[in-house]
């Protein structure tokens, strides 16, 4: 047993370094050729080309093998190096760990009227509730590499920004460029939600991922949410949900002023059953940083798949014995014309 295992490394080993080692039994194949073949016939060529002489001399000292002289050495070497780039010789390169895909997640965001209340501060300014989510979605998504991700918008009606993808610099573009009421001015949240789950659908199970994000209750008239939610938890999807807002109204010298029609009140309960429903998680986030603490809490509890298993790419080095195999077919085919006459 120990003399076979000694051979399989040894094979291993050989076709670690050559892709087709067979390909070096055919080095002895001139020699054979011209032992096992007849002598050729005299008679007028066929085919008559200038140099013919030249090629004649080349053949006879490759026939003659190693005795033939310069070219004969030349000619073999030729094709020996030929036969060791037909077996592709191969370089193993430096280890490469390629991530994995942890997760198919896609953003649901409200773009609904009320997110344009001036109630979260960023960088000391008071900026609007759409803006502060952005923010923070963008710095979600820099830590989801490795994910396929995806960002579902709504309104009146849902609309796909994004579809799955591991360019996340695509979605962070689309995210940026989503303004207040570019899909309508209400809240249609069980239509965002079935829309996410559609998406979801093409990937494994444990995959599916929605995050939903709203500072608003449905709008009568648009999709329950909760026959939505029931469509997630069959198709095994967990919606984390994210009660978005703070009390409305806008800010001056630091006193908080409401505004007639504006802060419309999230519907808290709904998004807790719908999050329990679906396995998920429900959020209530007043400012931007209870925003971005939520997202960190989702970024543990939806962990990334970390470095897969390293591979070491193959390099092909088959050029270098090419190139020298024909470099020393074209010095024997020149070697005749200067020797003496």
């Amino acid at each position: 047993m120990s003399a076979l295992s000694a051979v399989g490394a040894w094979i291993g080993d050989w076709r670690d370094l050559l892709a087709w080692p067979w390909w070096l039994a055919a080095l002895p194949l001139p020699w054979l050729a011209r032992w096992l073949l007849p002598p050729a016939r005299d008679g007028s060529a066929a085919l008559k080309v200038p140099f013919g002489a030249r090629l004649d001399a080349v053949a006879a000292a490759g026939g003659r093998g190693l005795r033939g002289g310069g070219a004969g050495w030349l000619l073999w070497l030729a094709w020996a190096l030929l036969c060791v780039a037909a077996a592709r010789p191969q370089q193993l390169g430096e280890p490469i760990r390629p991530p994995q895909v942890g997760r198919g997640m896609m953003l649901v965001l409200d773009l609904s009227g009320s997110m344009s209340e001036l109630d979260m501060t960023l960088g000391r300014r008071t900026v609007d509730r759409l803006t502060a989510a952005k923010a923070v979605l963008a710095d979600f998504l820099d830590r989801r590499v490795g994910d396929r991700v995806g960002l579902v918008v709504f309104g009146n009606r849902a609309y796909v920004l994004a579809p799955l993808t591991l360019d996340r610099d695509t979605v962070r573009d689309q995210l940026g460029n989503s303004q207040v009421g570019l899909a309508g001015q209400e809240t249609a949240i069980g239509e965002a939600i079935g829309l996410a789950v559609k998406r979801l659908r093409q990937l494994p199970e444990r995959e599916r991922v929605a995050i939903l994000l709203t500072d608003g209750a449905n709008t009568p008239g648009t999709p329950d949410p909760m026959r939505a939610a029931q469509i997630a938890h069959d198709e095994g999807v967990r919606v984390h949900t994210i009660a978005f807002g703070g009390d409305g109204g806008m800010t001056l010298f630091g006193v908080r002023l409401p505004v007639p029609g504006g802060g419309a009140e999230v519907d808290e309960p709904a998004l807790r059953r719908i999050a329990e429903q679906t396995g998920g998680r429900f959020f209530r986030a007043r400012d931007t940083s209870e925003l971005a603490g939520i997202y960190a809490a989702i970024d543990r509890l939806e962990p990334v798949k970390r470095e897969g298993k390293a591979v070491r790419p193959r390099i092909e080095r088959y050029p270098l014995p090419l190139a020298g195999a024909m470099a020393l077919a074209l010095l024997a085919f020149l070697w005749p014309r200067r020797r003496p006459a």
